[in-house]
């Protein structure tokens, strides 16, 4: 596959010009990024509250690799891929709860909560459930290296990246404070955006506070965008930060418990980072959030948008406010990111400028899909 020169997006932010155009558009492109981008290193498919009890069993289609979530009868959470060791079948289908094996409908074979192979019915002829070239020990289902943080449940499909803890050492070592256990807010605190444009394009909007004043007139209002500050880490996470961060109220007053024992910062501050490729988070004094983008091709991006609080009893009502907000928020960046899109039309667009002062965070962006875009070409040849 050929990349074309990133050289230029790869200068520093004051000369550098943002990715062309083809990744964004084009197929080839969009299809080597899976290995460049997604299965070497840690990305995030769900959340650890969507298989929240033992049995419960989730799909995950990953970048077109069947995958499942199970949470063990151990409680253990463990991501399988989606396939029969025997001839290649689907075995979850849809979400659902697993009390006895995992079954698979073709020929019966079946799992245990750990994947391994425990039945192999008439394998060895009818009535016959062994033979002594299938040996079970040897076809349990494929585990895919998983890890839970903030909730997100982060997955290593290469297997060879280095261990999350070690390559997101910093951003947890920053928000130590909100590794906790999180609640979940339940049906009313997740909702799913679809904007036409490429995933990186989302990624880029959330990265920079610089289109505060015109994108969110509302939210600039009271976190106003010379309140802000760029979170700049090469290679790893970019975002911004606010030194105002204002909790939502109820009509009488209420509000979302605080988690316990934050630093000072954090009482008017909040801050929302990338943790590339996929996962957007932000942090406030009184809940989470967690964006989790499903790329469906190189023009069409679906958001999973989850929200977590610091603790389980919390009032119904506000929790619906809460989400109506944020979602109204990440409403005003769709036209903006599908604007961007179709911008990517135009032949002579060469990938744009970026603001020294402001769009740091984006160019760090750019500097990690390039610099590994033209490393897997590299050794593609």
């Amino acid at each position: 596959m050929t990349v074309g020169d990133l050289s230029s997006v790869l200068k520093p932010v004051a000369e550098a010009n943002g990715l062309p155009n083809e990744f964004y558009t084009s197929d080839e492109i969009y299809a080597a990024e899976r290995e460049a981008l997604w299965f070497s290193t840690w990305a995030g498919i769900c959340m650890a509250d969507e298989v929240p009890e033992p049995g419960d069993a989730r799909p995950i289609d990953f970048l077109g690799v069947p995958l499942f979530v199970l949470r063990g009868k151990d409680g253990v959470l463990r991501v399988f891929q989606n396939i029969c060791r025997h001839r290649g079948m689907i075995l979850v289908t849809e979400p659902r709860k697993i009390e006895g094996a995992i079954r698979c409908p073709y020929h019966s074979w079946c799992y245990n909560h750990k994947g391994g192979l425990v039945a192999t019915p008439h394998v060895g002829g009818p009535g016959q459930n062994s033979h002594p070239d299938i040996k079970r020990e040897e076809l349990g289902l494929i585990e895919v290296r998983s890890h839970v943080w903030l909730g997100v449940v982060y997955i290593n499909l290469s297997g060879d990246a280095p261990k999350f803890e070690d390559l997101h050492d910093e951003l947890i070592e920053r928000w130590k404070e909100f590794d906790v256990p999180l609640h979940h807010g339940g049906s009313d605190s997740t909702f799913i955006l679809d904007c036409k444009t490429n995933w990186k394009l989302a990624i880029e909007n959330y990265c920079e506070s610089y289109h505060l004043p015109w994108v969110h007139p509302g939210l600039n209002s009271y976190s106003r965008l010379e309140d802000h500050y760029n979170i700049e880490v090469e290679g790893k996470f970019s975002g911004q930060g606010t030194e105002v961060y204002r909790q939502i109220e109820g009509d009488n007053g209420e509000v979302f418990p605080d988690f316990e024992n934050l630093s000072e910062k954090w009482d008017s501050g909040g801050e929302y980072i990338t943790v590339t490729p996929n996962v957007m988070l932000g942090v406030q004094r009184d809940h989470v959030f967690a964006i989790i983008l499903e790329p469906r091709g190189p023009r069409m991006t679906r958001e999973h948008i989850h929200i977590l609080y610091s603790s389980p009893e919390t009032s119904e009502d506000l929790r619906k406010k809460n989400a109506e907000l944020w979602k109204g928020v990440f409403i005003e960046d769709i036209g903006v990111v599908e604007g961007m899109q179709a911008a990517r039309g135009a032949p002579g667009f060469d990938g744009g400028r970026f603001s020294p002062a402001m769009d740091g965070p984006t160019h760090i962006f750019h500097r990690w899909v390039a610099s590994r875009m033209r490393s897997f070409a590299y050794a593609a040849e």
